[in-house]
């Protein structure tokens, strides 16, 4: 049984992010396509995109490849996991670690809260030759019920505090009792305020410094997660 009935989830138009750019992303030693909107500085100004800001606090995050999920996807590269494990991409964006995540083996769904964000990752993984996989739009607030994954995977979440909160309280809920969530962190302001709450809600986790970054650029620095239900 599903949670309550939740409000409308936004989907970003398609008019506010212009044509879409290729860009190789090189995670171990395997490049992979990833497509993304090419006018993120002017889908700010499209009048949907800023009544969601406003109205639902919803900032369009998802249409850029961060650090955090170069660091993930590396990580991944190097990991060896159960072939077609059950596998949660939580606000996966334009789905860069969920197809890394196919190209391991995994039976990835991907998640966020934007519609067209979907739409982004599930053209991503088409563009690197996977069709087997899922979509799946979640507001981390109402999460449905009868969701459990033994593999959760996130990356560059914790923009804000408020965040943090809501975001724990569905890893909790939809993590399997035995399983592992993977989530890197850019460590961003609100990383203290992670790591207390996972602290306070019973999580058992383990912290390692990754870094990631465009090609011959600047290397950024963040924190792998590792976490188990205590």
């Amino acid at each position: 049984m599903s949670s309550t009935p939740q409000k409308k989830m936004p989907a970003t138009p398609r008019e506010a992010l212009g044509p879409t750019i290729w860009e190789i992303v090189i995670a171990g030693e395997k490049e992979f396509t990833i497509g993304r909107p090419s006018e993120t500085d002017k889908m700010l100004t499209h009048p949907d995109v800023l009544n969601d800001i406003t109205y639902n606090e919803n900032m369009p995050y998802w249409a850029e490849i961060w650090p955090s999920a170069r660091m993930l996807a590396k990580f991944l590269m190097k990991e060896q996991f159960t072939p077609n494990q059950k596998t949660l991409e939580i606000g996966c964006g334009l789905g860069l670690v969920g197809v890394v995540g196919l190209h391991k083996g995994l039976n990835v769904t991907f998640s966020d809260y934007d519609a067209t964000a979907l739409e982004f990752a599930a053209e991503n993984a088409r563009a690197n030759g996977f069709e087997n996989f899922a979509t799946m739009q979640i507001d981390w607030r109402n999460v449905p019920d009868d969701l459990s994954f033994p593999l959760i995977l996130a990356s560059d979440l914790v923009y804000e505090p408020g965040n943090v909160d809501p975001l724990l309280k569905m890893i909790a809920k939809v993590l399997a009792p035995d399983g592992l969530c993977l989530m890197t962190d850019q460590d961003r302001i609100p990383a203290q305020l992670l790591r207390e709450t996972l602290d306070k809600s019973g999580f058992v986790y383990n912290t390692q410094v990754l870094k990631a970054g465009l090609p011959g650029g600047i290397r950024h620095k963040g924190t792998l997660y590792t976490i188990r239900k205590g």
